[in-house]
């Protein structure tokens, strides 16, 4: 499938992707799969997109298919309300016949983690567990955490610990900061880390790097799209904006 000109059914989709990070795998609390759509539904184009904005429905033609890492409904909606997200985004993709697919814990676990630490971050996995990849480093932690600020963009670095021989890491893309307490490495990445949990580390003795949610994750649409084309097919990368804007006040 080119992605222009060929078209598939949702069904066939869903099994491909099934294959790539089985929709079985995920966890109980999430929402992956087809959201929005019918499994008989033809499409001819695909977009990749961490999360979904007003923006990116505007960009994206009709009567394609959108696969998205956080999927837009977790729980059941109590009103459609089209003037308050998520409904307004529903609608749009609703008019624009665009159906919805999530890849959320299920592509974690079998390649974003390991994606993030081994194509951006440059190290080589040595241990999964479940949403948490373990790789050597063997380096200083100041010289460490700049490496990470600088393959992952982070536009300020925000850490716990210091002075610190970093032997092992871990990484969770997004938000891991209640996997603190299972963490056995020198340092721990990951984003959303809540203030206590940051003390928790600290008095721990484990030093922590906070890498953001959408800093550490915008590589679901460059990881699966890679995925794909080992399925001959093409897909458009077509990235939500991240929600937070970071200035510097004199």
């Amino acid at each position: 499938m080119d992605g222009d000109t060929t078209k598939m059914k949702i069904s066939q989709m869903l099994e491909i992707l099934n294959e790539i990070a089985p929709f079985e795998t995920q966890e109980s609390w999430d929402n992956s799969g087809l959201i929005i759509g019918s499994a008989d539904f033809e499409f001819e184009k695909i977009y990749l997109s961490l999360d979904i904005d007003s923006r990116l429905i505007d960009n994206i033609e009709e009567n394609s298919l959108l696969i998205t890492h956080h999927p837009l409904i977790f729980k059941g909606l109590k009103e459609i309300n089209y003037d308050k997200y998520p409904s307004n985004i529903v609608q749009k993709l609703i008019s624009k016949n665009i159906s919805l697919i999530a890849m959320h814990t299920n592509y974690d676990k079998a390649h974003l983690n390991q994606y993030v630490a081994e194509e951006i971050l440059g190290y080589e996995v040595v241990e999964k567990d479940e949403f948490v990849c373990y790789f050597l480093v063997d380096d200083r932690f100041e010289s460490f955490a700049k490496r990470v600020a600088d393959s992952l963009k982070l536009p300020i670095l925000k850490s716990v610990g210091k002075e610190k021989f970093i032997k092992k890491a871990a990484i969770t893309t997004g938000s891991g900061g209640e996997l603190i307490p299972y963490i056995k490495a020198d340092c721990f990445l990951s984003g959303d880390i809540k203030y206590h949990q940051a003390y928790e580390a600290m008095e721990n003795g484990l030093n922590l790097i906070e890498i953001g949610h959408f800093e550490s994750e915008i590589f679901f649409a460059e990881s699966l799209s890679k995925n794909l084309k080992k399925f001959d097919i093409q897909a458009i990368i077509a990235n939500s904006k991240n929600p937070f804007t970071y200035k510097t006040l004199n």
